[in-house]
Order: C-alpha cells, then structure tokens, then sequence
C-alpha cells in the first residue's frame, strides 16, 4: 500500500534507537525525509547514515534534550530552516530506573525527573513544533506513551502518571486544531521487544499476560504509528490506539 508521504518530512523525538529507530527505519522506506532529535550525537549520526544507505531519503540530526527548553528552540530554528516539518512523531523518554509501584516512589528527585522527561518535555516539543505544520494546512502528529495509560501495570507509577498527562495534552491538542488539517493521535505499546528489554527480569511473565503469548517487535509497533502518519488515516484523530498483543483488557 502506498501510505502518500512520500517527500512529506517528519520530526523523530528519540529516534536514535529502539523503537523511536524503527519508526524512523518505517518512514524512511515510505519515501519520507527525516530529522532525528535525540541526545547521543554519534548514535543519531550513526543511525541518519545507516537510513541514508538504504533508504536514500535526506536526514538531518538535532542534538538536544526535549525537556531544555533552549534544546527545543534551537530544534524548532532547525526544522524552519529546513521548510518546516509534515509529521512529528513524539517518542518521549524512559522513566528513571528502576520502575516503582506508587507507595514505594518516595523520592521527590524522581518525581521531579519523571514530570521533566516524561510530560514536560513532550509539551515544549508540541508548543514549538505545532504551529509550523498548522501553517502548512496538513500534518500529523503521533504520540507514544504506554499502554500502561490504560491499564496501570505493576511498577509503572510515574510513567503512567505522567504520560496519562502527555496523552491527555495531545487529546486536547487534537480538538483544538482538527479543522486545520492536522490530525493528532497516540500509540500506546506494551511487550514490545526493544533495547529497553534487555534488563527485564520477569520476562516469561510478561509474556503470560499476553493474550497472543508473545512479545511484539519494533516492526509492528512502527507499522501502526507510519498508519497514524498516513493519508489514509486523514479522518482519525484524537485516538489512543494500543499496541500490547491484546494485554488491556479495558474495553474501550
């Protein structure tokens, strides 16, 4: 299926790796420019040459943290400089480690840590970049949080707090710019295999709690936020899509 965005340009929050790479890996075969925004200068170099090789699209790479608002500004000068961007693909960072129940986060630095990277920043990514792909009179802006906003798992308090707080900035993002030909949407995965698997210790439980008893892989997961980006999905917006294997069991 040809997804008509070819050419389009899309702004990849984190995607220097994991998952945030699959998705740019994901764009890029469908013919889209790309510009990384990450932390790690040499991963993100490493990984805009590795899509150059092979999927000849152009990719350029901000370096910068999304929860500085000078890293964002500076982000937002870039993207202009370039004619603007068609998609933003909001991949915010990981909680601090290690992942707590409620009761037992009782340390204000981590909660602190968790408001900045885990809400705090995807905002000041989305007051930044918004308003040039409004003024291009056609967009879209994805957001991945965790299927956790749904359905609270075990040991996920801060992520789930806050990005329920960056999913519900994005439903009202959705609302307040859906005549201009914007549409903003979240995917929300759970069991995906992916670089932040490698010190899960309870895995063959996890897997247990997934109707279809396996882990999903950072293909799918991409396949569903490249749908959100589409042509074809111009009369969906403001939905929260999971990709978790079937793992929430909330009926809507």
């Amino acid at each position: 299926m040809d997804f008509g965005i070819a050419g389009k340009r899309a702004l990849v929050v984190g995607g220097s790796m994991g998952i945030g790479f699959a998705v740019c890996r994901a764009l890029a075969a469908e013919g889209v420019n790309l510009v990384i925004f990450a932390r790690n200068k040499e991963r993100s170099q490493d990984a805009a040459n590795r899509l150059k090789q092979t999927c000849l699209v152009d990719v350029d790479v901000v370096v910068g943290d999304s929860s500085v608002h000078d890293d964002v500004r500076q982000l937002r000068q870039a993207t202009e400089q370039l004619g603007g961007v068609d998609i933003l693909i909001l991949n915010v960072t990981r909680p601090p480690s290690p992942m707590r129940d409620f009761l037992a986060e009782n340390e204000p630095q981590r909660w602190e840590d968790g408001y900045r990277t885990q809400l705090h920043g995807g905002i000041l990514v989305l007051q930044e970049i918004t308003p040039q792909i409004v003024k291009k009179g056609w967009g879209r802006i994805v957001g991945i949080t965790s299927a956790s906003v749904k359905h609270p798992m075990p040991r996920h308090a801060i992520s789930t707090i806050y990005r329920a707080g960056l999913a519900a900035a994005l439903k009202h993002l959705a609302n307040e710019i859906a005549r201009s030909g914007v549409t903003v949407n979240v995917v929300a995965p759970a069991s995906i295999r992916s670089d932040s698997f490698a010190d899960v210790h309870d895995l063959e439980e996890r897997i247990k709690r997934v109707p279809l008893g396996r882990l999903g892989t950072v293909d799918e997961f991409a396949g569903a936020v490249v749908f959100f980006a589409s042509q074809q999905a111009g009369f969906i917006t403001g939905q929260n899509l999971q990709v978790d294997g079937g793992m929430t069991s909330a009926l809507l």
